[in-house]
């Protein structure tokens, strides 16, 4: 990994207990950077979140290479370890926020306590100011009331930048974002837009954005990783990528992309 690197994914297999699911990945991130991971369903991009994450499924396990966090391989790390690095460094933005949302507790005695879990020495009017802070740097209107509301009270925009402010309370170096957009509209999605691209610009933070939209990636990546069947096909600086694709397959992706 290059200095100040903040991933570094090395010919990295993951297995499921048969043929490998995905092979010899390799990728590098820096601080700061957006690279967006594109392809069809089952073209293994899931997988490479999940292994980067530390939350392969039991059956699954990385086979080949390594993976590299801030210059420290993740393979072998402990319980703990883990629990440590998800809390402070790494975050994740699931597709639909609203699934990871106690639906019968108020969003703010939710966030509270996630923030009090992380930082056992914050009072709750503390969590209760720092949470108000994160909603309103994503946007959202009248954000004490968002506090004071249920999951199911609020859009699914709406929804998806509270799961947003949660992963970004404590200014992770790497932001881990699958399909965050796709179970929204239009207008939705170029919010979200915004507001992921703003957080990258105020904190530094590298974000990894899983998606099967090549116009999402388009517009919001520094470079793309193109996945078919497990492995990369293509990777490159977004302009070049989507102006001058080298394999037939990504190409095949953008002539697929909706134009007015």
């Amino acid at each position: 990994m290059t200095n100040g690197g903040v991933l570094s994914i090395q010919a990295m297999t993951v297995g499921y207990g048969g043929a490998p699911a995905v092979a010899d990945v390799d990728l590098d991130m820096a601080p700061g950077e957006i690279v967006a991971v594109v392809g069809e369903s089952g073209s293994g991009k899931t997988t490479v979140v999940r292994a980067i994450l530390g939350l392969l499924p039991s059956s699954g396990r990385v086979c080949g290479g390594d993976i590299l966090f801030e210059g420290r391989s993740l393979l072998g790390l402990s319980r703990a370890q883990w629990l440590e690095l998800r809390r402070h460094r790494m975050s994740m933005v699931f597709q639909d926020a609203g699934a990871m949302l106690n639906p019968v507790r108020r969003l703010g005695s939710q966030f509270i306590e996630y923030i009090r879990t992380v930082e056992p020495g914050c009072t709750a009017k503390g969590a209760r100011e720092r949470a108000i802070d994160m909603l309103e740097r994503m946007a959202l209107p009248d954000a004490p009331r968002v506090m004071d509301s249920y999951a199911f009270e609020l859009s699914g925009g709406m929804r998806q930048r509270v799961g947003i402010a949660m992963a970004m309370t404590f200014s992770p170096a790497l932001l881990l974002a699958d399909e965050p957009t796709s179970a929204l509209d239009v207008t939705m999605q170029a919010q979200i837009v915004r507001q992921m691209l703003a957080l990258r610009e105020e904190e530094g933070t590298a974000i990894m954005i899983v998606t099967h939209n090549l116009g999402l990636a388009a517009r919001m990546a520094d470079r793309i990783v193109v996945m078919r069947s497990g492995r990369v096909v293509e990777l490159g600086d977004t302009a070049r990528v989507v102006d001058h694709p080298a394999h037939e397959y990504t190409a095949s992706l953008l002539a697929s992309v909706p134009s007015l």
